[in-house]
């Protein structure tokens, strides 16, 4: 098979002699939407009806994504766009590329240093939108739209993305960095000739250079291994001559080295100590923060997170592995499976992490969907691919119903009746496939994630008030206090949504020092925020003080990290003491 493919005339991307018949077989829906002009206006649609709920009803998750935002409110109060602060610490754990776009978003927008939490997720929004309309150009390489519509469906409706396309971190920016530097890498694959492309070649290099700033080496490993790969597979590495690296690696040097060395001369070599030295070396070496776990621990949890693709993949398994020497074939294969193995022998592991490679596995699933794969299937792998499209909505369907439970709360009727009939819909989907009818199936896939996203965010997420115990700490500290910015203590309890919300001054000291923060000025407006465990300790401080401290309420509730009890009480300083 040519190692050349012309998207203009190529309809699947795997197998030409059977293009006549797959189109036969295609349902109405990708007939009528499978046009370069109609597609990614539907892809985009789709992405914002999925992407947009819980944007502004879900509350800060703690602790990733509240301490990217607070660094980027910091920035803006302090208009020092070049260090990274968490409060007084600094924060050398990422680069500056999401806390710049963070920023841009606040003052596009007119808040500034006010602005509230869904300014900082935009641009995690907008990079979940970029992700899935840069899936359909990059398939668009190798096949025609119908192929690309169905790729860009799959990415779309991927778990993952959904969630990291909400939260103002740095996955969603990096993903979109990594497709762009795909999408034109595969052109320039394609091309198999050593004059440069200049043009793709600007694209490719910009994208890597974004892909750093954001988040260091890892759009390097992503690419770089992409490249070894297919000069691996194809014995050839002449094609890589038309991304003209003569040009495009001082280019992409230009682009980030001014902030490296800007960072360098400010904290005299500590961000690289730090992001280098402890934070990425320690992810390779040991699992951080509780997140290690053996090897092929990310090939099951894709089985989730990808969800629907995984069914779906399984059906298609056979025709992809027919085809496993044409183009399309190899570069899913060079893009998945190195990344996939470095993944996996990383001691650190999170959900996330594998999120660049889900669009290598949905080009080369849509291509053999497309190309009428699977009609023919086993029963076992029909069957297989069924239950991987059932089980999850049926999981979360029982969450919703029962979880709220075990919270002391009542599930969320709105959300329980829509996570309800995606589940249905995803049965349904699961019937079809299991008969065979891969087509069919993938939209009822589709809507059954759009529901549970509506379900999940929009309703059941929103009402589980027990975990959000920062936003209702804030509400009681403004309730409890006659003043519009008293100053705040808080004593075990500690999480960065709370500084988030309550402001860059909250202090987080221990309980005898809370005691002391109300002696010390008792007659300004401050309040401390004690957790139940350090009550003991700030009592016998303000005792010893002669501080009379007034409890003006309590807060109670279940921390997300760790599922722990919290109660907290609200104490001021009393009448004695003024």
């Amino acid at each position: 098979m040519s190692t050349t493919i012309d998207p203009n005339t190529q309809t699947t991307g795997l197998s030409p002699e059977s293009a006549v018949s797959a189109a036969v077989k295609r349902p109405v829906w990708l007939r009528l939407l499978g046009h370069d002009l109609i597609a990614p206006l539907v892809l985009l649609v789709l992405a914002l009806a999925m992407f947009v709920p819980g944007q502004w009803t879900v509350p800060p998750l703690d602790r990733d994504e509240p301490r990217f935002t607070q660094a980027s409110k910091q920035m803006l109060e302090t208009g020092n766009y070049v260090d990274i602060r968490l409060q007084e610490e600094p924060r050398y754990k990422k680069p500056i590329g999401i806390y710049w776009l963070q920023v841009v978003s606040a003052k596009a927008t007119g808040y500034g240093a006010d602005a509230p939490l869904w300014v900082y997720r935009l641009p995690s929004l907008i990079a979940g939108l970029s992700v899935v309309l840069l899936t359909y150009w990059m398939a668009r390489a190798f096949a025609g739209p119908p192929v690309a519509f169905v790729a860009g469906l799959l990415v779309l409706s991927a778990l993952i993305l959904g969630v990291e396309a909400r939260l103002g971190k740095t996955d969603a920016t990096l993903f979109a960095m990594i497709v762009l530097a795909q999408g034109a890498l595969a052109r320039l694959f394609l091309a198999s000739s050593p004059v440069p492309r200049w043009g793709l070649a600007l694209v490719f290099w910009t994208a890597i250079a974004g892909g750093v700033l954001v988040k260091g080496p890892v759009i390097l490993m992503v690419v770089g291994l992409t490249v070894a790969g297919l000069m691996l597979l194809t014995r050839s590495a002449s094609w890589f001559r038309a991304s003209a690296p003569v040009f495009g690696v001082p280019w992409m040097l230009l682009l980030i080295l001014p902030w490296f060395v800007a960072i360098w001369i400010a904290t005299e070599g500590g961000f690289f100590q730090e992001a280098v030295g402890r934070d990425l070396l320690g992810k390779v070496s040991e699992g951080q923060e509780s997140h290690g776990a053996p090897p092929l621990t990310h090939l099951a949890a894709m089985l989730a997170v990808f969800w629907p693709l995984p069914g779906f993949l399984v059906f298609a398994a056979p025709a992809i592995w027919r085809e496993r020497k044409s183009p399309l074939v190899l570069f899913a294969t060079a893009w998945f499976l190195p990344s996939w193995i470095v993944f996996e022998l990383v001691a650190t592991k999170l959900p996330h992490y594998t999120m660049p490679l889900l669009p290598a596995l949905a080009l080369v699933t849509a291509a053999a969907l497309v190309d009428g794969a699977g009609a023919n299937a086993g029963r076992a792998l029909r069957w297989t691919g069924a239950a991987l499209v059932a089980l999850l909505p049926l999981a979360i369907f029982g969450a919703v119903l029962a979880g709220p439970f075990a919270l002391g709360l009542w599930p969320s009727p709105p959300g329980v009746v829509l996570c309800g009939f995606a589940a249905l819909l995803a049965v349904w989907s699961a019937a079809r496939l299991a008969h065979g009818e891969s087509l069919v199936a993938l939209p009822r896939a589709v809507f059954a994630m759009l529901l549970m996203t509506g379900g999940v965010w929009g309703f059941s997420g929103p009402a589980l008030e027990t975990i959000w115990v920062s936003p209702r700490l804030v509400a009681a500290i403004a309730e409890k206090t006659p003043c519009a910015a008293p100053e705040v203590a808080s004593s075990g309890f500690s999480e960065p949504s709370f500084v988030f919300l309550q402001g860059t001054g909250t202090r987080l000291i221990p309980g005898n020092e809370a005691a002391a923060f109300l002696a010390a000025q008792p007659k300004t407006c401050r309040i401390a925020v004690i957790e139940k465990l350090q009550e003991e300790s700030f009592l016998t401080a303000a005792a010893a003080s002669g501080l009379v401290p007034e409890l003006r309420g309590r807060v109670e509730g279940v921390n997300i990290n760790g599922g722990r009890t919290l109660d907290l009480g609200l104490y001021v300083a009393g009448p004695a003491a003024q």
